[in-house]
């Protein structure tokens, strides 16, 4: 075996043994509290300190609006760092580094490491750890980090004070966690600001937002509510490489985001127009194979979400109305209100469990409104195709580990197991 081979055989098993004890982690859940994650990133010299960042909190639109920043830093030629959760279909989607996600070897790295620093870490603690590891050795000057729930006892929210802070949208999710209205989800996810730092706030009900400025305000955070807005993005004034109507809002909050950093207006508008961000209102046309035609994958996992996903569709150029929908839901989301919202769309409907934890019953699916029940993923995808003549789309919603998975299945590519954390 040549050398190189040995090495790549070698970062490989290494990475296997890393990701194998990270997701033993998974039964932990994604644990709320912040003196666990607080005592490993003090073991670990706190990395989390050594870089500038933009912290995003929100019910939807958060991982857009992340990509978004970090695009239009690197334009402005900032090496930067991105942290996001959950992956699609590699977890080292999560970590990137100007863009692209960590090599093996420099990801089996930093879980060893996190793992060996934080042994009582949950999974994505211990991902969030390895995420700033990263971020320090490569010496990034911007790291832009998604929440993972909520927000103040959120794993990253250990950051001790970001430039700019951003809540998205707040909507009914996590209730379990983050509370039973809008107002106290949105306290909670307003829990990331900090004293003195530029805190921009998206779209909101005035009830909700009245909320998020009294957190924002007691913790002396610089609130700038999204409005009138001189410096606004408008589908007119500006070329978005992100498909879907609801990305505009993003946008908007991203470009305000970049403005506080001080990236100059041309680097907003190139960053804008290059940002890829899959599985969210994602055009595939296939050419060859049994799959061949269009399909839009957008997770769309809430009510919230589900609603965007009807605008969308409404707003596009082409055939509005897709061919069928292949839907699969998590049991703790409101897929019932989910399939409320999509009625309006007049075509078939395939359900499919998605994987990860818990998925609804596709029968019970089916049983609130009338579709096929499929027995995998790949049936449900030959089913719809097979339903399908002419261009209308077919769209893979309802979660993001659904669309996840379809995107391997569409475009051959490798996968991790999916973690719905």
């Amino acid at each position: 075996m040549h050398a190189a081979s040995k090495r790549s055989a070698l970062t490989t098993a290494r990475l296997g043994s890393a990701l194998e004890a990270l997701y033993a982690r998974v039964p932990l859940g994604m644990r709320l509290g912040l003196d666990a994650m607080r005592a490993a990133c003090t073991n670990a010299g706190n990395p989390e300190r050594s870089f500038d960042v933009v912290h995003v909190a929100g019910t939807n639109g958060k991982g857009s609006t992340c990509a978004m920043v970090e695009s239009m830093a690197r334009a402005a030629g900032k090496k930067t760092g991105l942290y996001t959760s959950p992956h699609l279909c590699r977890f080292a989607e999560r970590i990137r580094i100007d863009g692209e996600p960590l090599s093996d070897e420099a990801l089996a790295d930093v879980l060893e490491r996190a793992l060996a620093i934080g042994p009582e870490l949950s999974f994505f603690e211990t991902a969030t750890l390895a995420a700033f590891l990263a971020f320090r050795e490569h010496r990034v000057d911007l790291a832009v980090i998604e929440v993972g729930i909520g927000g103040r006892l959120d794993a990253t929210n250990v950051v001790p004070r970001p430039r700019v802070a951003a809540i998205t949208r707040v909507a009914f999710d996590h209730m379990d966690r983050l509370g039973n209205t809008l107002e106290e989800i949105a306290r909670e996810k307003a829990g990331i600001a900090k004293s003195g730092v530029p805190m921009v706030l998206g779209p909101m009900a005035p009830e909700v937002r009245a909320a998020a400025l009294e957190v924002a305000l007691g913790a002396g955070a610089l609130p700038i509510v999204m409005g009138d807005d001189p410096d606004a993005v408008t589908r007119d004034a500006i070329e978005l490489a992100l498909g879907g109507t609801y990305q505009h809002d993003n946008a908007r909050i991203a470009s305000r985001i970049a403005r506080e950093l001080g990236i100059p207006e041309a680097a907003r508008r190139e960053g804008l127009a290059r940002t890829s961000w899959p599985g969210r209102f994602e055009p595939i046309d296939l050419k060859n194979g049994p799959l061949r035609g269009s399909w839009i994958l957008d997770g769309a996992h809430n009510p919230d979400g589900a609603r965007s996903l009807v605008l969308a569709l409404a707003d596009r150029a082409e055939p509005a109305a897709p061919g069928a929908i292949v839907f699969g839901a998590l049991a703790d989301k409101a897929w019932s209100e989910m399939l409320d919202v999509l009625a309006s769309l007049p075509c078939p409907r395939i359900y499919v469990a998605p994987r990860g934890r818990a998925a609804t019953d596709p029968a019970l699916l089916a049983a609130h409104a009338p579709g096929h029940v499929a027995a995998s993923l790949p049936s449900a995808l030959a089913h719809a195709r097979a339903l399908v003549n002419g261009s209308a789309p077919i769209v893979v919603c309802g979660s993001l580990y659904l669309v996840g998975e379809a995107r391997a299945q569409l475009l051959s590519l490798p996968e991790d197991p999916p973690v719905s954390l």
